[in-house]
């Protein structure tokens, strides 16, 4: 019975290790790679079971009939093709994927065309950097039925005619940037009814005055010279959610479709906010959109009607010209969770909107959805009390390289100040309205003073606070967010052992204290359970043995370079070295002996004492070599006045 079972077993190995092995020779068999070969001409020799083939990089100038019927994918790029016979692929019935990339098929365009007509069932056509006109790719885009994907980056494209894509209208993806694009011909995409994924970065466009592609999920317009997006008002349904209009010439946000699907819009590098204020911005779009579809009256806002609608989650304005922050217009966003504002010429964030009611009361605006507002590399010295009460969900808030002082915690005396005497507080900013914040980046504020409970009420997990070069920290500073937070950086301070306080952090596990003054680590740390430290460009000569002993039981990365380390008091290093804690700087890190020698710490861990004994026996035997020294000495001092003596007494009893 075992036996049989043994047999059984034997054979059954036996049977799935041959399959094994006929599938591993069936698939070497169906992919071919002679990529980076120095081939002049296609290999004779290749077995026509191949499905995909990879000839890409090479020297191969002329195509001539290929005979592998089973070919499904075919790489040519980077060669130096400038010739195909016209039945190259005639046989490759099966192909649905070409890469014609980065050859020079802007010669016998003719005969190539030709030849590409022959391929029926192609879904994928990559014909990028291969120089070629409007015509040529008109040629080259014939009989393409199937084509699901176009690539035709890096050509000499100067305008697309609408029946560019006449035999292609299946097509999903169209990439045709880094061409010179300037006249995009009515009806050329319209027809296009599948078409989702459009690029047309890096050409020569100046303005979208009626965009219709209400099929379109994806839209790249960026790095041209657009100067103003604009769209028709109708209550079609556009699927656009990712609009890149980047780099351009944009005077006005864009005018985008009523009904939309509009989740991430990208708007840097543009000359936004240029225009004196919100109101006067947002009046000129919809005068250019009026002038553009000859509106005889200025019926509505048709900006702020569309934006209203628009369900957007991501916007990038990052190196505009706002001078001020346009209040009105974003809190239309109900579904915005990233503002990115970092780089423009904010210098106060005030709230100035307009509308007032009957009662002469301001219109209070919210964000109801932001949580992650970057204001990074502007000049801001005030943000409104009001503005910040408006950030009810805000978690992350980026104010480096600003001039942004915080306030003491003076909650108690908020009951007791109106509305416009808070607004006119600006002389520091209020953190603790922020009551759901928990990342805040205060990175090269010029911060003077950090008062006591600075962050209190608010929920902070991580706070930047280097290169504030001048700040002086006070003892209870970050006492408000001691249980909260998790990640500290305070280096680049100038700080001192004696100016830094720091209470109990139980939550605390990333402190960063680099490039200061320090020699000792605060005893407080032992409440937290830090998992990594940075205390690189610092004074320590030695650290707290039985602290870093605490710390070690969470501790995995730690940086300790550019210190002076007295080799001879280095238990702590010892510790962190048997319990293999990553010191990732410990070869560009020395340490120093009695004796003033300057050694490597890698290479005093490998005898740790050895160097400190030596020295030590070398003092020891100097002590003893001066104590003979010494004993020599005054033995024959002793002798001298004693025979002087006696000399003195002799001379005495002859003259007597």
């Amino acid at each position: 019975m075992v036996r049989h079972m043994l047999s059984s077993l034997l054979l059954l190995w036996s049977f799935s290790h041959e399959l094994y092995l006929t599938e591993l020779k069936y698939d070497s068999l169906t992919e071919q790679s002679w990529k980076n070969q120095n081939l002049y001409s296609v290999p004779l020799d290749l077995d026509i079971r191949l499905r995909r083939l990879d000839l890409s990089n090479n020297f191969i100038r002329q195509l001539q009939t290929l005979v592998l019927p089973y070919l499904e994918q075919l790489d040519l790029s980077t060669n130096q093709l400038d010739f195909i016979s016209e039945a190259a692929f005639e046989n490759l019935t099966q192909l649905e994927e070409l890469n014609l990339s980065r050859n020079a098929l802007n010669n016998n365009t003719g005969v190539n065309s030709k030849a590409l007509q022959s391929i029926s069932g192609l879904k994928s056509l990559d014909i990028s950097f291969n120089s070629l006109s409007d015509g040529a790719v008109e040629l080259y885009l014939r009989n393409k039925y199937s084509l699901d994907q176009l690539k035709m980056t890096g050509n000499a494209l100067t305008r697309l005619s609408h029946s560019l894509f006449k035999e292609s209208k299946g097509l999903r993806a169209i990439t045709i940037d880094d061409n010179r694009i300037s006249v995009i011909e009515e009806g050329t995409f319209e027809p296009l009814r599948q078409l989702e994924m459009l690029n047309l970065a890096k050409n020569n466009l100046a303005h979208i005055c009626d965009f219709k592609l209400r099929q379109l999920k994806y839209l790249n317009l960026s790095r041209n010279s657009v100067e103003f997006f604009v769209t028709r008002e109708d209550d079609q349904l556009y699927r656009l959610e990712i609009l890149d209009l980047s780099y351009n010439k944009l005077l006005y946000f864009p005018i985008v479709p009523k009904m939309n699907r509009l989740k991430y819009l990208h708007l840097q590098n543009n000359v936004l906010g240029s225009l004196n204020s919100e109101a006067a911005m947002v009046s000129q779009a919809n005068y250019l959109y009026n002038e553009i579809f000859n509106e005889k009256t200025i019926r509505k806002n048709y900006l702020h009607a569309n934006w209203r609608l628009m369900p957007l989650k991501y916007f990038d304005l990052s190196y505009n010209h706002f001078r001020t922050f346009p209040v009105e217009t974003f809190s239309l966003l109900s579904s915005l969770e990233t503002l990115i504002l970092s780089n423009n010429c904010l210098q106060n964030i005030i709230w100035n909107i307009r509308n007032y009611s009957d009662s002469g009361e301001r219109r209070q605006l919210y964000f109801p959805s932001l949580k992650h507002l970057v204001l990074q590399g502007n000049g801001l010295v005030n943000i409104s009390p009001l503005f910040l009460g408006a950030l009810k969900k805000i978690e992350t808030l980026n104010l480096q390289e600003n001039s942004v002082q915080p306030c003491a915690f003076i909650d108690h005396l908020r009951s007791s100040r109106t509305t416009q005497q808070m607004n006119l507080i600006t002389s520091c900013v209020a953190f603790e309205q922020l009551r759901t914040l928990k990342h805040l980046n205060l990175k090269e504020n010029n911060i003077k003073m950090l008062p006591p409970n600075a962050f209190q009420k608010t929920s902070l997990v991580s706070l930047n606070l280097a290169r504030n070069t001048h700040m002086v920290m006070h003892e209870g500073a970050l006492e408000g967010v001691r249980a909260t937070l998790e990640s500290l950086i305070i280096s680049e301070i100038n700080i001192t052992s004696s100016d830094l306080t720091l209470p109990c952090m139980p939550a605390l596990t990333q402190l960063k204290i680099s490039n200061n003054h320090l020699d000792i680590l605060p005893s407080s740390l032992s409440c937290s359970p830090l998992r990594e430290i940075d205390i690189r460009n610092n004074a320590f000569i030695a650290l707290n043995h039985s602290l870093m002993d605490t710390l070690s039981v969470h501790l995995k990365l730690m940086y300790i370079s550019g210190n002076t380390f007295n080799c001879c008091d280095s238990k702590w290093l010892i510790i962190l070295n048997e319990l293999k804690i990553k010191l990732p700087d410990i070869s560009d890190t020395k340490c120093f002996t009695p004796g003033n020698s300057n050694i490597a710490v890698t290479e005093y861990l490998k005898i740790p004492l050895f160097h400190c004994l030596l020295h030590t026996t070398a003092q020891k035997v100097h002590f003893g070599q001066m104590l003979i020294v010494v004993l020599f000495l005054f033995v024959v001092l002793t002798v001298f006045i004693i025979w002087t003596r006696n000399l003195c007494c002799t001379e005495r009893s002859c003259i007597v």
